[in-house]
């Protein structure tokens, strides 16, 4: 079951992005709850922008461009973190992950519509969001990995 400050914040998304009809994404284990798999805690919201958004994005949620400190993982073209819901949402435009030493674009391909309240939300789908945790490979994804293929076995 989602908490409700996690609920609160997503439907603040939904409603915050519904002028942007295509080309973003909840991602990380915000994806995997509105999946209805167990999750865990959920700490922040993962929003996923093509980068041809990030203007219109960033100046339509208020939100400033962060500097990010080198990872050895990730990087992304902007990021900023908004803070006007319970749970903080960080946006990330041109997001990479570090794959062989080589910096890979994480572009979602599929696109799966949750409805809320406030507007929709999208999501990769699990197939695609397993593959992303497989792909990011961190301790933390493995229990996600596990989440989504036992979800995906009691289907």
């Amino acid at each position: 079951m989602m908490v409700p400050e996690l609920f609160a914040t997503l439907c603040s998304v939904a409603g915050a992005m519904a002028p942007f009809p295509d080309g973003w994404w909840i991602i990380g284990s915000a994806a995997m709850a509105l999946h209805g798999v167990d999750a865990g805690s959920v700490h922040d919201v993962d929003l996923l922008i093509e980068a041809g958004l990030t203007d219109a994005v960033f100046d339509h949620l208020g939100v400033e461009r962060i500097a990010l400190r080198p990872d050895p993982l990730f990087c992304s073209m902007a990021f900023a973190k908004w803070d006007a819901a319970p749970v903080p949402v960080e946006v990330m435009a041109g997001f990479h992950v570090a794959v062989a030493g080589r910096w890979q674009p994480v572009e979602p391909r599929t696109r799966q519509r949750i409805v809320t309240a406030e507007g929709a939300l999208f999501v990769p789908d699990r197939q695609e969001l397993l593959a992303l945790f497989r792909l990011f490979g961190r301790p933390k994804d493995a229990p996600r990995i596990k989440a989504l293929l036992s979800a995906e076995a009691a289907v």
